[in-house]
């Protein structure tokens, strides 16, 4: 995300004036990303899919697991069949090769989502930046946490399943990385927002939670310890599993091979869930060479009309 620059200082010790906002304003067009994530029906729509696809796969996995006294695995004996599918949590040490999730035993469903523009639109903050074309500043972001609650919406289609979620006895998790010390300011955005109440350490679960790490498989383990996680939903690969994300500058054209993998590929639509997002984050780091190889491109070599 962006952030704005305060613009100070000048030759002598007069406090300067402030720049008229019209004055910073970089171009009366909406930035296309911007336009598409946040006003255009093409993306409500991807959303509304999302989510309907979902609440689909959780009933059905819920239908599944039910014994033929309708119960589910946690209402029961261990042991006994039909048993949940495995945690769509990755074990700790999991790799993109092998993949492997966690276990569920008899515990409780749930299903956990990242919060900024997955479960959330950030308007305001993405108006502000919009409007400046500032870069991203921690100090900045601090100051929406705290005093943006009101200025979000529920992505389309998010509402209606998380009511449709906790209908079906499905826990609804946020695991995100705003901030711990804003975990008020954060469960206020997301009930006005319309999408119900989280409890800090229960249902919601922050940066600095569980390891300290931004990274969120601590947090992830951490919440599949507690319930059975049928679901993982996000707009950053992240939001999935940190192998996504190694340590280091990594290779976009790497990087965007890892979803197609054997042993990961198959769980795009069947336990994870991901949300488009061409506004900010680490899909947007790819080159020229990694966005067109070399061997793809094409070039135009038609005369212009009225050239000499």
């Amino acid at each position: 995300m962006a952030a704005l620059l305060l613009l100070t200082g000048c030759a002598t010790n007069a406090v300067p004036a402030p720049e008229p906002v019209a004055a910073r304003i970089p171009t009366d067009t909406v930035p296309p990303a911007m336009a598409y994530l946040y006003g255009s029906a093409e993306a409500a729509a991807l959303s509304e899919q999302a989510y309907n696809a979902l609440t689909g796969y959780v009933r059905a996995t819920l239908d599944k697991a039910r014994d033929a006294r309708g119960r589910l695995p946690h209402q029961r004996a261990e042991g006994t069949s039909p048993r949940w599918p495995r945690s769509a949590v990755l074990a700790p040490g999991a790799t993109a090769a092998t993949a492997e999730t966690l276990r569920c035993g008899v515990l409780p469903p749930a299903v956990v989502l990242d919060m900024d523009e997955t479960a959330v639109l950030n308007l305001g903050y993405e108006y502000n930046d919009a409007r400046t074309g500032a870069v991203y500043d921690g100090k900045r972001w601090e100051r929406w946490e705290t005093g943006g609650a009101d200025r979000v919406v529920a992505l389309p289609g998010a509402v209606a399943a998380f009511r449709a979620l906790r209908a079906m006895g499905v826990t609804v998790v946020i695991n995100t990385n705003r901030s711990a010390a804003h975990a008020a300011d954060t469960a206020r955005a997301l009930a006005d927002a319309g999408l119900g109440e989280f409890r800090h350490g229960e249902t919601l679960f922050l940066k600095g939670d569980v390891d300290g790490r931004s990274g969120k498989d601590g947090r992830r383990q951490a919440i599949a310890a507690r319930y059975c996680v049928l679901a993982l939903v996000g707009d950053q690969l992240g939001d999935f599993a940190d192998l996504f994300n190694p340590p280091g500058p990594a290779p976009a054209r790497g990087r965007r091979m890892l979803p197609s993998v054997a042993a990961l590929r198959d769980r795009w639509g069947a336990g994870w869930f991901v949300l488009p997002n061409p506004v900010y984050g680490t899909g947007l780091g790819a080159g020229w060479d990694d966005t067109f190889p070399e061997g793809k491109r094409w070039s135009d070599d038609a005369p212009v009309e009225g050239a000499k």
